[in-house]
């Protein structure tokens, strides 16, 4: 049995929730390897809707769950995302979630930070959620950031509030900002710390140790290929190395663990916030798909932008994070379109391209290149197998496959959890 990486291969947003959340109901373990709680996932269950920024996907349904060391932590929105959880009657305790002491905290000094540099930069902004989570990977890689373990330390914090206010009340100081009160800090600390730290464990060691009892584990991205801080279309990308790769290091598994990676990809092509995006639609068309996919941020609540489906990015995003298999989601959002459109190569300065060029300007200036195929009339809703699905829609899908150069694992055909069509399994694949 294999265990299963999943990662979107979009700019997030693809319906990873749904998927993982089917997934996990035959997994033993989903783990968190990457980013914090501007992640947004919704899952669908029987008609409840439950909505995760930072919690894996799996604890819905009862899978043990577990938060890496890749991914920076909000003991506040931690705390309030289970007690919404709990509320709606999820049961969660320290026997199905656990969160890696060694997670660097997103402080109130980082959300600071994130809002101040979003206004300041005007037309420049890059469209951040506004929740900390690039500061708080700043403060991660410049060593001095506040960890899950410190919260059991809390009377010794004073030397790491040291290098950690040194930095943060210089760049207060040029927002004509106070500096940090460092005494408010260590109460909201205090106040949060037995919380979080009755989850608090070494996560690598409890995944080495259900590995080696042969577990199957689930592996949960958050974002999305193209929010890449190194692959993505910088600087309009998240803080964090989202790409497949990033499971072995954010989980402290090593990467011979990582298994079939299961990229998510959403069957027309969307993005959140400012950024280069060559299928956009600015038309009645966009404004149809973006209605009947209700495409509104889980986390931001902000309208999301609609456009084509891009061959030429996803299959880029498969070659960079090693696809094995697409899950193929919200096909059923393109029912009762004449025409459909893909992108199959990029037009700039009288060259074509079959990649995204890598600077931002290029980016923002190539023209999509098109190829038409003959819409659907049925509708594709709640279809569980292949061959209930409308031939012109299995054309659309094969074309999918055969211009990103990877096979169809799962195709998804609502929210529901139930209606996907499975045509490859990843756990044993």
């Amino acid at each position: 049995m294999a265990n299963v990486t999943v990662i979107g291969a979009q700019w997030g947003d693809e319906g990873k929730g749904k998927i993982v959340d089917w997934l996990a109901s035959r997994a033993d373990v989903v783990v968190r390897f990457q980013g914090g709680h501007n992640a947004g996932h919704t899952l669908v269950i029987d008609g409840k809707v439950f909505k995760l920024s930072l919690l894996p996907s799996g604890i819905v349904s009862g899978t043990m769950s577990m938060i890496g060391n890749g991914v920076v932590l909000d003991p506040w929105a931690l705390r309030s995302e289970v007690e919404k959880l709990e509320g709606q009657g999820v049961t969660i305790n320290d026997d199905n979630l656990a969160v890696a002491d060694n997670c660097p905290l997103i402080l109130p000094l980082h959300r600071d930070l994130d809002g101040l540099r979003e206004t300041a930069a005007g037309k420049g902004k890059i469209g951040t959620t506004g929740r900390g989570i690039g500061p708080a990977y700043e403060d991660k890689v410049g060593r001095r950031a506040i960890r899950v373990c410190d919260l059991a330390h809390l009377d010794d914090l004073e030397p790491q509030l040291d290098r950690l206010c040194a930095h943060h009340d210089a760049l207060r100081a040029g927002f004509d900002q106070p500096p940090v009160d460092r005494a408010a800090l260590l109460a909201e600390l205090r106040d949060v710390a037995p919380f979080v730290l009755r989850f608090a464990q070494p996560v690598w060691k409890r995944l080495k140790k259900v590995r080696k009892a042969g577990a199957k584990i689930l592996f949960e991205g958050a974002q999305g290929v193209l929010l890449d801080v190194d692959h993505g279309t910088y600087p309009f990308v998240t803080s964090s190395n989202t790409v497949s790769g990033t499971a072995a290091s954010g989980s402290g598994l090593g990467p011979n663990s990582t298994g079939y990676v299961l990229g998510i990809v959403k069957a027309y092509t969307t993005r959140v916030g400012s950024g280069p995006f060559p299928t956009e639609l600015e038309d009645e068309v966009g404004k149809g798909i973006g209605e009947r996919g209700h495409e509104f941020g889980t986390v931001t609540g902000r309208q999301r932008r609609v456009g084509w489906f891009d061959a030429v990015i996803v299959r880029q995003t498969c070659a960079v994070s090693g696809v094995t298999g697409i899950a193929l989601t919200k096909i059923d959002v393109l029912d009762g379109l004449e025409t459909v459109k893909i992108c199959t190569g990029y037009r700039l300065r009288g060259n074509v391209y079959d990649y995204l060029p890598t600077h931002s300007a290029d980016q923002a200036s190539v023209e999509p290149i098109y190829e038409e195929m003959e819409g659907w009339s049925q509708s594709t809703v709640g279809a569980r197998s292949y061959a209930d699905l409308p031939a012109n829609a299995i054309k659309y899908i094969q074309r999918i496959t055969e211009l990103i150069e990877c096979p169809v694992a799962l195709v998804s055909t609502s929210p529901e959890r139930d209606d996907t069509i499975l045509m490859r399994d990843p756990f044993v694949d």
